[in-house]
């Protein structure tokens, strides 16, 4: 008699936004090098360990390449017993020519509507465009997904990333991603399984991620 086939468990994929730095909220960094986090973002990491621990066993803790999602990563990892592993695919989006501009400029020009409203039509002058960031992230997270069946694991990464592969999960389209809030050390958890995404908390930042579970 055949063995019957049994699909792959679900894998519990927490999303972490980097904690805050010295441009939160005021610049658009994006990939710049040597971005490192505030005294607050260090705190915001901490507590965000604290909180990640209480899922144990965490399978893995990944992290985009960027030295604040790394740093972030850092206690997240020590609290569970783990390393740091980077991901490619969980790197900020290539802002181009707008990297590193003060925000309160950006909003005067003509094209921040389009960011905010029709972002699927957008590409960042010298850059990405917002669905090859959201096509990219959410590739990685699949792959991260594929290679943990069954378990949970950590994936730090940025707000708009995090945005995009939220909208994903949820179906929504992502004209309508700039919706979705992600503040800085915030946990976002989703469910992969074989039948689809199902997402469990967005944009927590003091729940009790014991009670995270679907109904």
């Amino acid at each position: 008699m055949a063995r019957r086939h049994e699909p792959p468990k679900p894998t519990l994929v927490l999303l972490v936004r980097h904690g805050q730095t010295p441009t939160t909220g005021a610049s658009l960094p994006g990939r710049a090098p040597n971005l490192h986090l505030a005294d607050e973002g260090v705190a915001q990491a901490e507590a965000a360990a604290a909180r990640v621990a209480s899922l144990s066993p965490i399978a893995a803790v990944y992290a985009s390449p960027m030295e604040r999602t790394r740093e972030t990563a850092a206690p997240i990892a020590r609290s569970c017993g783990r390393r740091v592993r980077r991901s490619k695919g969980l790197i900020e989006c290539d802002f181009g020519d707008w990297t590193g501009k003060k925000l309160s400029k950006l909003r005067t020009l003509p094209e921040w509507r389009t960011v905010q409203r029709y972002p699927s039509g957008f590409r960042f002058p010298g850059g990405e465009s917002f669905g090859e960031m959201q096509s990219r992230a959410v590739d990685a997270v699949h792959e991260l997904v594929g290679a943990h069946p069954g378990e949970t694991i950590v994936a730090v990464s940025h707000a708009d990333v995090i945005k995009a592969i939220v909208a994903a999960a949820l179906g929504t389209h992502l004209d309508l991603f700039q919706r979705i809030v992600i503040s800085p050390c915030s946990i976002t958890a989703i469910l992969y399984s074989t039948e689809g995404p199902v997402v469990l908390a967005v944009n927590s930042t003091g729940d009790d991620l014991t009670a995270l579970a679907p109904s």
